[in-house]
């Protein structure tokens, strides 16, 4: 009897990292098929493509090459060209991670078509629906199979929409499983390490911040709408950003999303903050591990700054992801350009008053790298059942 066959969905960047644990893992437990599909939501080199060769994926099976346009306009192209894959391979399961519209638009085609659903990183709500992603989420869920949880508050959101407890499962966090693979690739020192050492150390040189000392820095990222398309409010944040920056150096790796509104604007970084090409993780992570404090509105940072201890502000007025900041060493800091410089100087005052070095890092429950593992375990017995 051929195993059972399961579609793996890869959109945007951050499902790249959320899926390569649960590659190794299906190779590990070897009792089903498996198939990588790429819609082609982030389709350039520098956002996905050496993601694929530096967290060890495979290439895709399959390349929708759908990008661009609406959220409508990209949902629809989705949805119509991963169609005739699934009833192709008639898969036993869809597995899609995280909030992007790949996410959705593959759950709805799959669902539609009779194939269960699985959704990975379920039940993260931040109560904010003007966010795409927050509706994303929401809507997967509703239709979805197994609801991978990370953390307690999603299974609680779950419950509370109704979700019976047979569909829930707790098992940790995938980003996180990726994360600790990476960190041990990069202790290591092998030459992967070595090259993702070198290719950060290039993008300093090339930004003038070769003699940023390690350890004395911030980071930052910024691409949310809300953060960067308004004028004013990325005008106010940049200013923010040279404030501190004249006291702790930032180095920040600029969005092509952001970039391109700071060119429109004609905005050019204050001293010490230093403007960096879009990264691939490994450098990246290389970066930021090292760094005194991460400015930030992405959802993945608050997790992974959280995993290794490293103080984070999130520029955003609320996170779907609250044991960051219960557990963490995540602290929400609002949209507002002048809360975010004052409690980013506390921050820095309490860095200075006791170095966090040495401190012993607090994790979330079942954020110890296990839990791809976990998924793949049941959904092996269920669909072998």
């Amino acid at each position: 009897m051929p195993a059972p066959l399961i579609h793996l969905i890869a959109g945007a960047r951050p499902n790249f990292m959320k899926l390569a644990p649960l590659v190794r893992a299906l190779r590990a437990d070897g009792r089903l098929a498996w198939r990588l599909i790429h819609t082609g939501q982030h389709h350039d080199q520098a956002m996905s493509g050496v993601f694929f060769d530096e967290l060890g994926l495979p290439p895709p099976d399959v390349s929708l090459d759908c990008h661009g346009g609406s959220h409508a306009q990209l949902t629809a192209r989705i949805l119509q060209a991963y169609e005739p894959h699934v009833i192709a391979d008639r898969p036993a399961a869809c597995v899609v991670v995280g909030d992007v519209d790949s996410t959705l638009a593959c759950a709805l085609t799959a669902r539609k078509l009779g194939v269960p659903v699985a959704h990975v990183e379920a039940g993260l709500r931040s109560g904010d629906m003007t966010m795409p992603e927050e509706i994303n989420r929401r809507a997967t869920d509703a239709i979805a199979d197994w609801l991978f949880t990370t953390e307690p508050s999603a299974a609680a959101h779950l419950r509370r929409e109704g979700h019976p407890d047979a569909r829930i499962h707790e098992v940790g966090h995938v980003m996180v499983d990726n994360l600790l693979f990476q960190i041990d690739r990069l202790e290591a020192g092998d030459a992967a390490a070595r090259a993702a050492e070198a290719a950060a150390r290039a993008a300093l040189e090339a930004a003038g911040a070769a003699a940023v000392p390690a350890g004395r820095f911030g980071v930052v990222t910024l691409h949310r709408p809300a953060n960067v398309d308004e004028p004013r409010q990325l005008a106010a944040l940049m200013d923010t950003l040279g404030q501190l920056a004249a006291r702790l150096p930032l180095l920040f790796p600029v969005h092509p999303r952001t970039r391109a509104r700071l060119d429109a604007m004609g905005l050019r970084p204050a001293a010490g903050l230093f403007l960096l090409p879009p990264l691939p993780y490994q450098p990246f992570l290389s970066l930021w591990r090292r760094a005194a404090l991460v400015l930030t509105d992405s959802g993945g940072l608050q997790e992974e700054t959280t995993a290794l201890g490293i103080p984070c502000l999130t520029v955003r007025d609320n996170t779907e992801r609250p044991v960051t900041v219960d557990l963490g060493t995540n602290l929400l800091a609002g949209t507002d350009p002048a809360r975010v410089l004052a409690l980013a100087s506390q921050r820095l005052d309490a860095l200075e008053a006791a170095p966090a070095d040495g401190a012993p890092v607090r994790r979330p429950p079942l954020w110890d790298g296990q839990a791809a593992s976990r998924i793949v375990a049941r959904l092996a017995e269920d669909l072998l059942a």
